[in-house]
């Protein structure tokens, strides 16, 4: 076993409540109801994107308006209300227009197919070498959605990011949040991810590439590319599968937080002493 392996198989070990506490996964985790979770997992991870601390108070309050059960709220959805209820909604540049898309979006999916997954479920390919064509045809499919009452056309308009919230490998985006909501609800229960979707294989996905997961992966040596994109992703993926081939993103998790809350940003080297990376961290040895 190499000493790369046994350093990520202790960083996997080593996760925590605390980590949990300070990632937008932490929101399903509020609910118990497996449909209400499956919800709260597409909002969460479609916001989540810019600093941690605008992500978990962006999300607090969508959930405080969704009430108890995420779930029923977006059976119940009527965009009309949506728009004058999240008229005041902003993160980054999503406005209250695209929250009510994205949430007259999973009723649209519910009510064909009863859930998120069965509605993913009716492009995946259980033989792919991963979830590249299986995310084209997710996104491609909830943005030809009929968009009417929530945009006034049927057509999502130029100024709209919504379509933001739905990126697709074959643009050639790391579609960083899909792949991390597809972790959230593919990979079996371990305390942090849920392990609910059934029927889609842990081995056939790809790490959520964000700034973290992108530089500390260099570091690692687990990839030579520069650019976040959808090849990136596939790299990191690749060397971590040498690891554990049939769930190579469990790594995942971890690796990021010693971005999102151990302090590694690849400038300030304090946080260095005690990271559990360090006797194999190329950013050391060029100290």
């Amino acid at each position: 076993m190499s000493d790369l392996q046994v350093a990520l198989d202790a960083l996997y070990a080593s996760r925590s409540p605390q980590h949990l506490h300070n990632d937008p996964l932490s929101f399903c985790h509020r609910y118990s109801d497996p449909a209400d979770q499956e919800i709260a997992a597409v909002i969460a991870s479609s916001f989540a994107y810019g600093s941690i601390a605008i992500i978990l108070r962006t999300l607090e309050a969508v959930f405080a308006a969704l009430g108890p059960s995420p779930r029923r709220y977006v059976e119940q959805f009527e965009p009309h209300a949506g728009i004058r209820i999240f008229s005041g909604f902003k993160h980054r540049f999503n406005d209250g227009r695209d929250l009510c898309a994205l949430l007259w979006g999973m009723r649209q999916m519910v009510e064909q197919e009863g859930s998120i997954r069965l509605f993913f479920l009716r492009g995946y390919n259980a033989t792919d070498h991963d979830v590249s064509n299986s995310l084209n045809t997710y996104s491609k499919s909830v943005l030809a959605f009929d968009y009417t009452t929530v945009f006034g056309s049927r057509d999502i308009p130029a100024d709209s990011y919504f379509p933001f919230l739905f990126p697709a490998p074959a643009s050639g985006s790391a579609c960083k949040r899909l792949c991390m909501m597809l972790r959230w609800m593919v990979r079996p229960a371990d305390g942090i991810d849920l392990g609910l979707w059934d029927g889609v294989s842990s081995a056939q996905l790809i790490i959520p590439v964000d700034t973290h997961i992108s530089r500390i992966s260099r570091y690692l040596g687990l990839t030579c590319r520069k650019g976040a994109d959808w090849r990136m992703a596939q790299e990191i993926t690749a060397s971590l599968r040498l690891f554990d081939p049939s769930d190579p993103v469990k790594y995942d998790f971890s690796l990021a937080h010693l971005g999102i809350s151990e302090g590694c940003d690849g400038k300030n080297m304090n946080s260095c002493t005690s990271c559990r990376i360090a006797g194999i961290c190329s950013q050391l040895s060029t100290k």
